[in-house]
Order: structure tokens, then sequence, then C-alpha cells
């Protein structure tokens, strides 16, 4: 009997060995995969406290590093690294990386954000069939979503913001029975919203802000769960989205909703933020939004709601930010909006509000744009006048006119003379006024600047100053043919060297009299603050005027002297002289897209409809990329047609051209782009539809096939994944819709990510022929994309 317990005692000791064992190298195998993921991830910082002592079931969390251990096995993994983190060298896989995940199989929660993961995520990633949680943000993602993700019944929450994928949302999302959390926010999606994301019941929170989404939004009333939803900067309109009741945070602001707020949106008493800005809705401001009783932020800015706000309307004593600027609103605040509070923010200017220090219009400008978008204004009184009142009105206007005229008759007539004396006095004289000096244009009096590049003296250029005529004449040889550079829409240009030593662009107008003094003020005043980087900036101005009236008869505009020729000299077939790389044609696509973007923003109002074109893209002796032209509203008259290439729609109304005038310039962009990648130039508007064409069905295609088409000087040297992103931003550039096409700001991102890709895997630091580019030694440092 003892000997059988002795044996049995024994059985029990290997059977509880081997499960120790077992345990032990099921360990020992997820610490493996552990090591192995770090060094797939190029041992990240974040990473640096692994080391072969770990016991990772047993670790201390933290904000950027947390690994969670449930019965031996790996259940949660986070890892988050440092912002703005740059690309994975080019020898990473993210196929590989992913086979590595998917030996943790019981992971519920993993969590890779800003690690630098490039590539099309792997439908494998599926096999992590426990998955709960997946937040794999801010990397390189591109490409759509795998479909292998609908087999993640148990996923709750998928959130793939800030990376580049693409592509209409699938219908199969429907197909996630639990998922509450929905989170694609700055990508590259586009299509309508499927009608079948109404049918995620548990969905409490979808955001898919800055995308490329348009269309009317589906219906979401039955997502009765639906807490926080988030449509920011897309193409969503034009009716206001059916909703449920229980919302928290409602997005809709930058996309192109123009209906009225429904009735429905007051009872939403769980709603505590709700922005709607820059819209074109239209109607009555309900003004019960003030007093919801969770309301904390409100933002209708941008918008053409009308109504009279009253001093003794109430509101949520809990509203910590109010925007109501830039609408059609009469009447006067209300008192219980106009507090002292520091943590209350309240913003009202540009409507025809009584109180007066946030810079309102006057009321007929509401009541005017009232009547223009179909809202009619209390008109009774207006009505109630009688024809004779409306008599004698008239007969009074016409007198008053008559006598109007008469006295400034009189008054003109004894301007002239005394005018007529003194210019017999002077010889031909220069108007000396300093328009950087402080001259208060109205065309900049609600400016708002908001680079720095723009203050006197930046990019190490002198101020902005008056030149005399004689210093024009001594730098110029007095406009000797010598100095003769060539003449455009814009006037004759000639170089000069001043008595420093530095040299100049002189451009010279011919002036009409209609140009009166104080728009040549206003134009110069604007001129002079248009400093940057890929801006050829004006270092001064100055007038030559004629005798009889004094009026101006020519003006001379100063610029930086820009020496290395135009882009397209750069990127041409046949030149002579040594191309440009692959890498240092993105510098100069980015410099020309960062050049258009400050004329759109660097000052308010912005430059549009500039019609960049290649040939007015100079490079400076950096090889550094500057528009030489940019369209001004004074030069607008002398300037003839800027050809074939000029816009993109050729047949847009007028109203479609000043409604995206920004887009227009993103087209002409684009065919400066096209060139960049081609390497030839490109002369007719029909030869741009057909490469367009060729290219978009390049971007779906292969790598040879995309090889093909770029310009045989650089085709070797460049990285299939930087071409790609080149070519597909060129595509949206050139569509012929100006609302479809990107946004310079998304434009300039795009260029960006194909110069960090490059960057990050060595770029080309080869020439055309294999032969290292020979660079001078400002010209051999790393460009700058910033």
């Amino acid at each position: 009997m003892a000997k059988m317990f002795h044996h049995s005692l024994l059985l029990v000791l290997l059977i509880l060995s081997l499960f120790i064992n077992h345990t032990e190298q099921l360990q020992s195998s997820q610490a493996q995969t552990l090591f192995r993921i770090q060094g797939l991830l190029n041992f990240p910082v974040v990473l640096n406290s692994w080391t072969k002592n770990t016991d990772f079931c047993d670790t201390e969390p933290s904000s950027s590093l947390t690994v969670v251990c449930y019965q031996e096995s790996i259940s949660q993994l986070h890892i988050i690294g440092k912002r703005g983190a740059p690309l994975l060298p080019r020898n990473f896989s993210l196929e590989s990386f992913v086979t590595t995940l998917v030996k943790l199989p019981d992971l519920k929660v993993l969590t890779l954000v800003s690690l630098g993961l490039w590539g099309k995520l792997p439908g494998k990633i599926a096999r992590l069939s426990s998955l709960e949680i997946l937040n794999v943000s801010a990397n390189f993602l591109y490409g759509s979503i795998p479909r292998e993700l609908s087999y993640l019944t148990s996923l709750q929450t998928l959130i793939l913001d800030d990376n580049m994928f693409s592509g209409q949302l699938p219908d199969w999302l429907s197909s996630l029975p639990v998922l509450t959390v929905l989170s694609l926010k700055k990508n590259l999606f586009n299509g309508s919203l499927p009608s079948s994301l109404s049918d995620l019941e548990n969905l409490r929170v979808l955001a898919l802000s800055h995308n490329h989404f348009y269309g009317a939004v589906p219906d979401f009333e039955r997502l009765t769960n639906l807490q926080v939803l988030e449509l920011e900067e897309n193409a969503f309109g034009p009716q206001f989205p059916q909703l449920g009741n229980k919302l928290v945070t409602l997005v809709l602001s930058k996309n192109r909703f123009r209906s009225g707020i429904p009735d429905e949106v007051s009872s939403c008493y769980q709603l505590q933020h709700l922005d709607i800005s820059f819209n074109t809705f239209v109607g009555p401001f309900p003004t019960s939004l003030l007093s919801l009783p969770s309301i904390t932020y409100l933002n209708i800015a941008g918008n053409r709601f009308t109504g009279m706000l009253f001093e003794n309307l109430s509101c949520n004593a809990e509203l910590e930010f109010v925007d109501l600027s830039f609408n059609l609103l009469t009447g006067s605040v209300p008192s219980c909006l106009q507090t002292d509070s520091e943590k209350t923010v309240v913003l009202y200017a540009r409507n025809c509000l009584a109180n007066q220090n946030q810079n309102q219009r006057p009321m007929s400008f509401c009541r005017n744009e009232a009547l223009a978008v179909g809202i009619p204004p209390h008109q009774k009184k207006q009505k109630e006048a009688s024809k004779p009142v409306l008599a004698l009105g008239v007969i009074g206007g016409i007198v008053g006119g008559i006598v109007l005229l008469g006295i400034i008759f009189l008054i003109s007539r004894r301007i002239n003379a005394q005018r007529a004396t003194t210019v017999k006095k002077l010889p031909t004289r220069l108007i000396s006024e300093n328009a950087a000096g402080g001259y208060a244009s109205k065309i900049l009096s609600d400016g708002r600047y908001i680079s720095q590049t723009m203050k006197l003296g930046a990019l190490g250029l002198p101020a902005y100053r008056t030149f005399s005529l004689e210093e024009l004449e001594v730098a110029t040889n007095n406009f000797d043919t010598s100095a003769f550079m060539g003449e455009g829409y814009h006037g004759q240009m000639y170089r000069g060297r001043l008595k420093d030593g530095s040299t100049i662009a002189v451009r010279c107008l011919k002036m009409k009299k209609s140009h009166s003094t104080e728009n040549l003020m206003r134009h110069i005043e604007l001129i002079s603050k248009l400093r940057h980087r890929h801006l050829v900036s004006a270092l001064g101005h100055c007038f030559e005027c004629y005798l009889d009236d004094s009026s101006v008869s020519r003006m001379f505009l100063v610029f930086e002297y820009v020496s290395n020729g135009t882009l397209r000299s750069w990127i041409s077939e046949g030149r002579s002289r040594q191309c440009l790389t692959w890498t240092q044609r993105i510098a100069a696509a980015i410099g020309v897209a960062k050049g258009i973007q400050f004329l759109h923003t660097g000052i308010v109002p912005g430059v549009y409809s500039t019609n960049p074109r290649i040939t007015d893209i100079l490079m400076d002796h950096n090889l550094v990329a500057k528009i030489s032209t940019y369209n001004l509203p004074l030069l607008s008259e002398n300037k003839v047609g800027h050809g074939i290439l000029s816009s993109g729609s050729k047949n847009s109304t007028v109203n479609e051209r000043v409604k995206h005038e920004d887009r227009t310039d993103v087209y002409d962009f684009g065919v400066i782009l096209l060139e960049i990648i081609l390497g030839r130039q490109i002369k007719l508007e029909n030869e741009v539809d057909i490469l367009r064409d060729r290219l978009q069905g390049c971007v779906a295609a292969d790598d040879a096939a995309r090889r093909s088409m770029v310009d045989p000087a650089v085709h070797k040297s460049c990285l299939d994944q930087s071409l790609r992103t080149m070519m597909e931003i060129c595509v949206r550039c050139l569509v012929k819709d100006p609302a479809d096409r990107p946004s310079i700001e998304d434009v300039i991102w795009n260029l960006q990510f194909a110069a960090q890709v490059e960057d990050a895997w060595g770029g080309d630091s080869q020439s055309s022929d294999g032969s290292p580019v020979s660079l001078s030694p400002s010209q051999s440092q790393k460009l700058s994309f910033h």
C-alpha cells in the first residue's frame, strides 16, 4: 500500500513538473516575442527598459508603455512612441511585424501609437481573435482597411487616426456587433458614408474628422447610444443630420451644411459641446441652445444665421466658450454673456449687434444679406409708409443731390487751381510715402498677421523702403538694354546693382490715371508684407508722377534678385547642366506649395487665384524655390491671359471660381507638380487631362508602371512609396471639380510624407547618371521642409 502511494506521489509530481515546465516555456516564448517586437521597431527609446532580466508581467505601467498579463499570458500591450516619430527603416516589413504580433494569441488590447509603422495593414492581424481594442494611430499606414477585421467579433474600439488610410468606408463595419468606438480622423478616406453604419446599435463614438467624405450623413436616429459625433472638415451636407438625443459632443464644422438647425437639437439635454462653425447654415438662430442644461461650448461662427438677440435671454451658467461671429445677428448681446470671468470666452464680431466693441457691421448689411439668402427681414413698418411721404422723400433727395453736386464742383475747382500752382514750381517729383511705415490701409484694417516671416527685416532681407528714381537709374545704368531681363503681363523687368553691392530686380509699370494714389498705397502696403522664404520678396518701391496733376505715371517695384533660373530649366529634358534629384524636386514642390499657402493665409484678406506657373518659380543659389509673381488687385487690369493652364475650370461660372479660389491655385500647382514628375513641358490643356488619367492608372498599377512615367533622369533613384504619394496628390490636384481638390495644407502634408520617406531611407544622393551630385557648401546642407 505504501509502495502504491509512493508511485502515485511520483506521478503527481511528474505531472506538476510538466505543467510548470510548460508554463515556463510559454512565458519564455512570449518574452522572446516581445524582444522580437523590440528589434523590429528598431529599438525605440520607449522600450529601453526591456532587458533579458525583465519580468514583463510584473513591470510598472506608464503612460507610454504597459504590459498586462492574465493567467501567465499577455493580454494587453500598449507602446506609445514620441510624437512625430519618423518612419521605420527601409528594411522594415509590416507583414513580418504582424506575423510576430499574432504570437501573442490572448491579446485583448493592442495600442501601437507614433512608432513610425508604415505599409498596408495586413489582414492577418485578425488572427488576434480575442482583440477588443485596436489603436494604431499616428503612424504611416496606407491603403484600405483590411476586410479581415470583420472577423474580430469581439472588437469594441477601432482607432486608426492620423494615418494615410484611403478609399471608401466599407459596408462590412456593420458586422462588428459590439463596436462602440470608431475613430478614423486625419486620413484620406473619401466617398459617401454607407447607410449600414446606422446598424451599429452599440456605437457611442464616431469620429471621421479631417477626411474627404462627402454627401448626406446617414440617418443616425437609430444609434440611440451615440454620444460623440465628429465630422469636422469634410464635405458633408446639405441637410443637418438626423440624430438621437443622447449626444454629448457634436462637431460639424467646415463642411457644406446649408439648412437650418432642426428643433430636435434643442432637446439634446446632455449636449455639452456643439460646433457647427464655417458652414452656410441659414435661418433663425435658436437662442434656446444657450440655455441647454449641459452646454459648455457653443460655436456657430461663419454661417448666415439671422434673428434678434435680447439682453434678457437666459444662458447656462457653465458656458465656457461661445462664438457667434460672422453671422447676421441683430439686437444686443445677452447680459448673461457679458461677463468678466476669465473662464468664459464670448466672441460675436462681424454681426450687426448694438454692442460696438467687437467690430460690428452696419444694420443694413445684415438686412441685405438676409434677403440674399431668402430670409425676409421685418418689413411691416416699411410697408406702412404712405405714398405722399415717399414722394416728398424722392423730391427732397433730388434737390439735396443737386445742391451737393454744386458744392463739390466749387471745391474741386479750388483744389485743382491750387495744385496747378504748386506743380509749376516743382519738377517731376517722387512720392516719398513709406508704405511699410504705418499707412492705415482699409484693405488691411481687419487683417490678422499670422506669420513671423512677415516682420520687416525677416529672411535676412533689408527693411522695406522707398527708393528714389535716381537710385534706380544708377542701379540699372539708366534702364539700359543690357540690364533688361524681359517683359511680361506685369511690366518690364530690369536687373540692377545698388551702391552696397546687392543685386536687385526692378519691375517698371506704366500706370493709368484711374489708379488713385490711395489705391496705389494700399497695393504697396500689401506687397510690402508678402515676405516669405518661398516668395520673391519686395524690397521697396518708387513712384514717378505727371507734371499736370501729380498723379502717378510710373511705379517701380524693387525685388530681391534670384539668380538660378526657373524651376522648369532645372527639370526639363535636354538641359545641359545638372538636373534636380528626386529629393530636390520634392523639396521644390514643398516650397511652391508653402509659398501658395502663405499667400492664402499669411495675410488677411488672402491673395488667391495667383495662377502660378512653372516658369514663375525661380530657384535661388541654394536651390530653394520661390514664386516670382502673385496676382494682386491693382495689377489685375494690366494682366493679359495666363494661357490655357490657368484654372482647370474653363467653363466654370464666376461665382464658382470665387467660391473655390484656393482650389484654383491647387489645380495650377498640380500642373507644376506634373512637370516635376514627368520632367518635360506641358503645353496643351487636353494634354494635362490625358496625363492625369495615365498617372491615375499608374497609381493603381505596379512599381514598373509608375517608373515608366517618371522623368528618366530620376526614375531609378526615387523610392516607390515616395513616387506613388507624389502621383496620388498630383492626380487629386488636377480633378475637374474644384470642390474635390485637396486643400493646400493637405497637399503639403502629402509632399512632406514623400520627403520623409526619402529622408528616412537615405533618399537619392546621386545624380541621374549615378555619379555624386556636386553641390556648393550651402547646397550640401540638408534640405529643410519647414
